[in-house]
């Protein structure tokens, strides 16, 4: 049946407003690829800042209560990038998207997961809550492959993979030769006290080879921001490192772009970071606390340190023999062309669709 257009409200329910510049690149792709007559209500923690930098109507993403008033307001359900069904966050943050999707479904409103990634589900009942939500989607589009295989083993056969939606993001030229050496680091509780000290040695030694100047880039505000300051108490930092340091905060991710484009390395351990960086044309090397960080390294051809495998001996010669090398176009482009199956997911929105 066809709908008016002001019935077009969709709940777009992600991990928006947080200050994460993955999620939102997530929302500014997703804004861009929902049809023209739908005007998307966003969950959002810091809801001033979403409604001025996107232009939309918000919802406390942290009150449930009021999420749910929202969604009774509107005719669809989107889940928007990101790994929403997963319990590594918390049990609570599963039970949540599950219950916005029985209340979807409840209501008689489709519910359509797009550029989804699946899992971890480390717990019995966070896989029996999963198994059940999967037949409760309208559509469903995943990220990686990875994802769709493990929803193919929890029963559910009705789905597309493509690539992470964030590959869509428009592209920037690179002019970062002999440029600085920019960090996308974050905290990880698995290398404290002293797993931290071989990378920070390796990153020495690449700084005082290269002569280059180090830029700490945190991702994610609330988590990464003084990052170094950090690890100056919990292990031993060269001075070096120290002295050729500094911290540069951006609040979009454009302005990630600009930074990612003036580059001679980008080492990441952030996964849109590492995206964002592939895109503005800057060479990549990755460190993988996640199996989705490691895919796309392998996607790249880049140089890959696993995070729970012990250092590389020859990571500093790796890291050198990257700088300056910028990444090959036919793996970035061909990760591009997968983001399509999304847009396709998104058509469910249409009226008379």
């Amino acid at each position: 049946m066809a709908r008016t257009l002001k019935n077009c409200r969709t709940l777009v329910c992600g991990y928006y407003g947080e200050h994460n510049l993955g999620d939102d690149a997530l929302l500014e792709v997703l804004l861009g690829s929902l049809p023209p007559e739908v005007m998307p209500l966003v969950t959002a923690h810091d809801q001033p800042w979403v409604q001025h930098r996107f232009g939309v109507a918000t919802c406390n993403r942290r009150r449930l209560r009021e999420v749910m008033g929202a969604l009774r307001s509107c005719n669809a359900l989107v889940l928007g990038g990101g790994s929403l069904l997963q319990d590594a966050t918390s049990f609570k943050s599963l039970v949540y998207y599950c219950l916005l999707m029985l209340a979807a479904r409840l209501q008689g409103k489709p519910v359509l997961l797009w550029g989804q990634g699946l899992g971890p589900l480390r717990r019995p009942i966070s896989r029996v809550l999963v198994r059940g939500a999967l037949p409760l989607a309208s559509a469903i589009s995943w990220r990686d492959e990875a994802s769709g295989q493990l929803a193919k083993r929890l029963g559910n056969q009705h789905h597309v993979v493509g690539s992470d939606p964030v590959w869509a993001y428009p592209q920037r030229p690179w002019m970062g030769a002999k440029g600085p050496i920019v960090l996308c680091w974050r905290p990880l509780k698995a290398l404290e006290p002293h797993g931290w000290r071989p990378y920070l040695e390796a990153l020495a030694l690449l700084v005082e080879r290269s002569e280059r100047e180090l830029v700490w880039l945190p991702f994610h505000q609330m988590q990464d921001r003084g990052l170094l300051q950090h690890l100056q108490q919990v292990c031993p930092v060269p001075q070096l490192l120290l002295d050729r340091s500094r911290e540069v905060v951006v609040t979009d991710p454009g302005e990630a772009m600009t930074l990612f484009s003036s580059a001679g390395l980008v080492v990441a351990m952030r996964l849109h970071g590492l995206i964002l960086a592939a895109l503005a044309g800057s060479p990549v090397a990755a460190m993988s606390y996640d199996p989705k960080v490691a895919a796309v390294a392998r996607s790249l051809g880049c140089p890959l340190q696993d995070l729970e495998a012990s250092p590389h001996q020859r990571l500093t010669e790796e890291w050198l023999h990257q700088l300056d090398q910028v990444p090959a176009a036919a793996p970035i482009q061909a990760l591009r062309q997968n983001t399509a199956v999304h847009g396709f997911t998104l058509q469910r929105l249409s009226p008379g669709v």
